[in-house]
């Protein structure tokens, strides 16, 4: 039976994606110029064979607005946090933007979060987060 989590991989790169598993699992980032925290929720949910799984975006927080950084008109303020279920529900992909002159996205997993480059370290470009599988 295949595993199921995320493959990372940059996106001017072609080496092969670095399988990390989960289930389910939070993607957090320090805005650039703001400096607030976002924390996303993803589940990564099976589809039948020979279909890779997808991705279903949860759930989100931002602590605060300001500048490109509006919450959604239905978000909720709930413990001094914007908390809303994102618009775009099942991502094909996540390109993240990796700058040396930002900290790094996290990726939280059962509770325990680290810098994205414990799994795969940033070229300073894009890398791609996709849902996939992995042979068991």
């Amino acid at each position: 039976m295949a595993l199921i989590g995320i493959c990372l991989a940059l996106a001017a790169s072609s080496a092969a994606p670095v399988f990390v598993p989960a289930e389910r699992f939070t993607l957090a980032w320090m805005h650039s110029i703001e400096k607030v925290r976002w924390e996303e929720d993803y589940a990564v949910t099976p589809s039948p064979s020979p279909s890779p799984p997808t991705l279903q975006a949860l759930a989100a927080r931002v602590r605060g607005s300001a500048a490109g950084m509006e919450p959604p008109d239905d978000a909720r303020l709930i413990n001094g946090r914007y908390t809303y279920t994102p618009h775009m529900r099942n991502p094909a992909e996540l390109r993240l933007t990796r700058s040396e002159f930002t900290p790094d996205y996290e990726l939280c997993l059962q509770g325990q979060c680290q810098p994205l480059s414990v799994w795969l370290p940033s070229d300073g470009g894009i890398t791609r987060l996709t849902a996939c599988s992995h042979p068991g």
